[in-house]
């Protein structure tokens, strides 16, 4: 058992089978993975006495058994949907050589309780230090870590079994001293049992689905304690990381024509596994595949990147960089001395944004990933070659430039042609999301029947129905303010003949966020 350093503040162990320590084939996933770790670790404005950090820990949190199933057993749930006392992954993998490798980490943060205690011993909520510091009381985390190594020939033999390795981490306490005898800083963890079970199956020559399960295998004093109690025996973000050398994973988005059943046949729970490393520079022929696998507490798509543009965590991946950057430069001075005492990070935080060099701020406002020459054809779609055109008049719309582009333009009684079908407001439609780059949001929704509610125009062109889930419970809601999925023209199956049903007889939607907003 490997003892290392994680952030320089905290130990974790590493064991590793097969190997005398881990490889670094994880280097390209780290940045995505550690944002998966600390997402909302801490969010702006970063001070402990803003309500949205009295509620955290939301994503990948593997609490005790007796804990979850204190009303009952607990259901599968899809990735990012819940609490639970395990997390499940299956993916598929290819073999490509007989000495093939494959690796396995487990990461996740240990909740840490951060007490002040005065000079006389005495824990208390802040305190103020002679030259001036402030110490809070708060809730920390440090980051653990589990490697694993399995050789083909040993993965040949979980097909007939499993392997079991213990992921959890010691209890332990860390005891700072104050400057001039003003207190303590005590840091409690408290002992976690948990394990991670790597089961193979054969199910061809060179493939084989993989389920790893990290499961909480500890027991709480009082299984009806609140949550935030609770948490001190949880694994928190928990999340896995996958590479093999000599092999590829196949996209379970976009897994190809021959592999589609055994991909729909994977059954993830709490979790999905999405390919990881850089994107391919082509598109590929039939399936993607990479040496690299993330599973992910967060629905993310295949490839995800962190922005190269971006400097450092903010803890809000769902946030505009430039947006949060600008705000925390503007706390005011006792809004950043709380910040600084709430937590480490966030002082690193402050640190950055303060001593932010211009041109590192001026690429935070936008980047041109991709140049393409003007359509000579605006009013196609660039996507689906499909035609938009108004519902009254039958003509093509003019480029977005154009003047009078907004003229006649009608949402609700626009049409557009899907397989020779004229598809517009209240036409009943199948959904069929794209496999490649398709929404991973969007696939759940895959063979669902829908209504589409508008027809909507980008400025690049390009067409987007906005539509209703009919079995959604709050579909009609959604209708009445205009919060809408939205889908290609390519991406539907109309359904119910040819005919749009009367435009008078339709009613008007909400406006609703632009596509590019929704």
């Amino acid at each position: 058992m490997a003892e290392g350093l994680v952030d320089g503040r905290a130990p974790r162990t590493a064991p590793v089978d097969g190997s005398d320590r881990p490889e670094p084939i994880f280097e390209q996933l780290s940045a995505v993975a550690d944002a998966v770790l600390y997402e909302g670790y801490l969010l702006y404005p970063y001070r402990r006495s803003s309500p949205k950090n009295r509620a955290r820990w939301q994503f990948g949190v593997l609490l005790p058994r007796d804990r979850m199933e204190a009303d009952g057993p607990v259901s599968p749930g899809v990735s990012g949907s819940a609490d639970s006392w395990y997390q499940q992954t299956e993916c598929l993998l290819r073999v490509r050589r007989p000495d093939a490798v494959l690796r396995l980490r487990v990461r996740y943060l240990q909740l840490q309780h951060k007490q002040v205690e005065n000079g006389r011993g005495q824990p208390v909520d802040s305190l103020t230090c002679d030259d001036g510091t402030v110490q809070l009381t708060f809730e920390e985390a440090v980051p653990r870590e589990t490697d694993l190594a399995v050789p083909l020939d040993r993965l040949d033999r979980l097909d007939r079994g499993e392997h079991t390795v213990a992921v959890g981490s010691p209890a332990g306490v860390d005891t700072e001293a104050l400057p001039s005898g003003a207190g303590r800083v005590v840091r409690r963890r408290e002992k976690l049992r948990a394990s991670t079970t790597l089961v193979a199956e054969r199910l061809g020559e060179d493939l084989f689905r993989l389920r790893v399960r990290t499961a909480n295998e500890g027991r709480t004093a009082d299984p009806g304690a609140l949550r935030d109690r609770a948490l001190r025996n949880a694994l928190i973000a928990t999340h896995t990381l996958l590479g093999v050398e000599g092999g590829e994973f196949v996209s379970l988005i976009d897994p190809g024509t021959g592999l589609r059943e055994a991909a729909r046949s994977c059954r993830n729970d709490f979790t999905f596994p999405v390919l990881g490393g850089a994107p391919p520079a082509t598109a590929p022929e039939d399936g993607s595949v990479s040496a690299l696998l993330l599973s992910s507490p967060i629905i993310l798509p295949d490839h995800p990147q962190v922005a190269p543009e971006s400097p450092g965590d903010l803890h809000d991946a769902g946030e505009i960089d430039e947006i949060l950057t600008l705000r925390t430069m503007l706390l005011t001075d006792e809004e950043k001395r709380e910040a600084r005492a709430t937590d480490p990070r966030a002082a690193e935080i402050l640190d950055r944004v303060d001593t932010m060099p211009p041109e590192v701020f001026g690429r935070l406002h936008g980047a041109i990933r991709s140049l393409r020459p003007a359509d000579e054809h605006p009013s196609t779609n660039r996507n689906s070659g499909t035609r938009t055109t108004d519902n009254r008049t039958g003509s093509c719309r003019p480029a977005w430039w154009q003047e009078g582009v907004d003229d006649g333009i009608s949402p609700a009684t626009d049409t557009v042609l899907v397989g020779g079908v004229r598809v517009g407001g209240g036409c009943p439609v199948r959904l069929r999301p794209r496999g490649k780059g398709a929404d991973a949001q969007d696939m759940f929704l895959a063979g669902r029947t829908a209504t589409v509610a508008a027809v909507f125009h980008d400025v690049d062109g390009s067409t987007h129905l906005a539509v209703t889930v009919d079995d959604d419970p709050a579909a009609e809601l959604h209708g009445w303010y205009g919060r809408f999925h939205y889908f290609r023209p390519d991406e539907v199956e109309p359904l119910g003949g040819t005919d749009v049903p009367d435009p008078e007889a339709a009613t008007t939607p909400s406006p609703g966020p632009s596509p590019s907003e929704a």
